[in-house]
């Protein structure tokens, strides 16, 4: 078992992770046999060749596989994720978690700072911990902030990050139009990214409150997101952000072209944004 140093930051102490826990018998879920544990995911490295997987260590590899595991054996239990097969969360999830790195690292550098060896970032919606706790496997330097508001899949990502011994990223449970209003995380990320949560519109409200003025909002879309990005150009511009530049990104994945829409946080959001808990979605700007 990889050691954990992973900590919970929570808003609401409300629901108890034993009501949950309840459910996953501790004989479930450790210890991981690594001996067998490769041998099983043979299949699916060959699958991977040239791809961003491969150019993990690996110790980052086996992190990852360790936490696919553990997705898809909590996903028996719980809505983490429509893909049922390992190979295709591989291809579909982590490579295009993955692929999201060279076009943050490249506009950090050309926008932000002279290094982005340890940029601090928030993964708004994190779901599943996708992209975000892939990113802090791969990147860690990083200092990464897993934003979610369900507390049945914060503890999945607490759970995660114990299994894989990751010591740079942290679970932050709330709402992103709490945390935006929250000093603590106003404006205090160098980076936000956010992948399959939300339309641009909403999103540019949820998650340039959380960035400092000349850091970056990152959004993860499909092949052909032109129209979403043109009806958000005035969210966009009421967060004190501007679009920077809208990148191809290369993905292994099957599902095709994947696009970076990346905004440049020029000045920063008027207090009045992020608005109430749930309007932002009811009412995109």
């Amino acid at each position: 078992m990889l050691a954990s140093r992973g900590s919970l930051f929570s808003l609401s102490y409300s629901n108890s992770l034993g009501s949950f826990i309840k459910h996953f018998q501790t004989s479930k879920l450790t210890p991981f046999k690594l001996k067998t544990f490769y041998r099983r995911h043979t299949t699916t490295s060959a699958l991977l060749k040239t791809s961003h997987f491969e150019t993990l260590s690996p110790r980052q590899k086996e992190q990852i596989h360790v936490y696919v595991d553990a997705l898809l054996l909590w996903n028996q239990k719980m809505n983490l994720t429509a893909v049922r097969e390992e190979s295709e969360v591989m291809e579909r999830h982590i490579e295009d978690s993955l692929a999201m790195i060279p076009p943050i690292r490249s506009s950090y550098l050309l926008k932000c700072g002279a290094s982005c060896e340890e940029i601090s970032l928030v993964d708004v919606g994190s779901g599943a911990g996708l992209p975000g706790l892939v990113l802090a496997i791969a990147c860690p330097g990083w200092n990464v902030k897993l934003l979610e508001s369900m507390n049945k899949r914060c503890n999945f990502l607490e759970h995660a990050i114990e299994l894989t011994g990751l010591s740079n990223v942290q679970v932050v449970r709330g709402r992103a139009e709490d945390l935006g209003q929250n000093p603590d995380f106003r404006e205090a990320f160098d980076v936000a990214v956010a992948r399959a949560v939300a339309e641009m519109r909403v999103l540019a409200e949820y998650c340039l409150p959380l960035v400092r003025v000349g850091g970056l909002f990152v959004a993860a879309k499909g092949h052909d997101p032109q129209d979403e990005v043109q009806r958000a150009h005035r969210a966009i511009y009421l967060m004190g952000a501007s679009l920077l530049q809208t990148l191809s990104v290369e993905s292994h994945s099957p599902h095709g072209q994947r696009t970076a829409i990346i905004c440049l946080k020029d000045y920063s959001t008027p207090r009045k944004y992020p608005r109430d808990p749930g309007t932002p979605a009811k009412l995109p700007l």
